[in-house]
């Protein structure tokens, strides 16, 4: 699939990789002692590549912990897209399937939801409502779709409009369905993000929406981020690919989510 990107990240081995992987799902920063007990390795091997990863100027250590420097070469979201990229595409195909032609839909930024629009290439008429540059140029100038980019300076990591003119836009376009990416699940907190001004602009355009449809791979089950959806966004339908785990199933139904997997 085209949209499948590598990350341009200067690591040097896969332990590496699996450690910003971590520190990515765990919101930028965690304990030493979390990510020994996540990838099932000593202190010592988790020290021994953070040191390597520091010399990079990719993480910086605190005491006890670890944290993600942000304004290091790497594009977040072509990172994210070839993370559990298959399971995406199943995912995205799924959602894809209940859009029809004509139908009105707001997309956010989220690397599920990037698969999502090239899901819906060969869709026609679509009006597209999104402040994420790869939906737009995904979609823009295709069978007569029309697409309504949010406006306002586009982040470099990972192209999407924030802001008083993003807000703007969204605010005044009323839409069928909202297909909003979570980047964690959990029974107390239930959907969660990792972006506070994502979270905003994603509550407003789920105000706008019939239909709020949530998209996540497995991946998110029992993981925390630092912005809760809970009270804020009413999902109607969660897709994502594996059987939840109990507890979140019962939050799900607790709430009115109906659940959909994709095997």
């Amino acid at each position: 699939m085209n949209a499948r990107l590598q990350s341009p990240r200067k690591t040097t081995n896969q332990r590496e990789e699996e450690i910003l992987q971590e520190l990515h799902r765990a919101g930028g920063s965690c304990r030493i002692g979390f990510l020994a007990s996540q990838l099932d390795v000593s202190y010592e091997t988790i020290r021994r590549n953070i040191r390597t990863l520091e010399e990079a100027h990719i993480v910086r250590k605190v005491h006890g912990g670890v944290h993600l420097i942000e304004e290091f070469d790497e594009a977040p979201l072509r990172s994210r897209m070839d993370t559990h990229a298959e399971a995406k595409e199943r995912l995205a195909q799924a959602v894809a399937q209940n859009i029809n032609n004509g139908d009105s839909v707001f997309m956010d930024i989220g690397s599920t939801t990037a698969y999502v629009a090239t899901a819906l290439r060969d869709h026609s008429d679509l009006s597209v409502v999104t402040n994420s540059a790869f939906v737009a140029h995904t979609l823009a100038s295709r069978n007569n779709n029309r697409v309504f980019l949010a406006g306002g300076e586009l982040r470099p990591h990972d192209g999407g409009a924030f802001g008083a003119e993003a807000i703007d836009l969204v605010q005044r376009l009323s839409v069928q369905f909202a297909i909003l990416s979570v980047g964690a699940i959990n029974a107390e907190a239930g959907f969660m993000l990792h972006d506070l001004q994502e979270a905003n602009l994603s509550q407003i355009a789920a105000r706008n929406a019939q239909v709020r449809i949530a998209v996540a791979d497995s991946d998110k089950f029992n993981k925390r981020a630092p912005v809760s959806l809970k009270g804020k966004i009413q999902f109607n339908v969660f897709y994502t690919d594996a059987q939840p785990p109990e507890t979140i199933t019962d939050m799900l139904k607790s709430n009115d989510i109906d659940l959909v997997v994709v095997d």
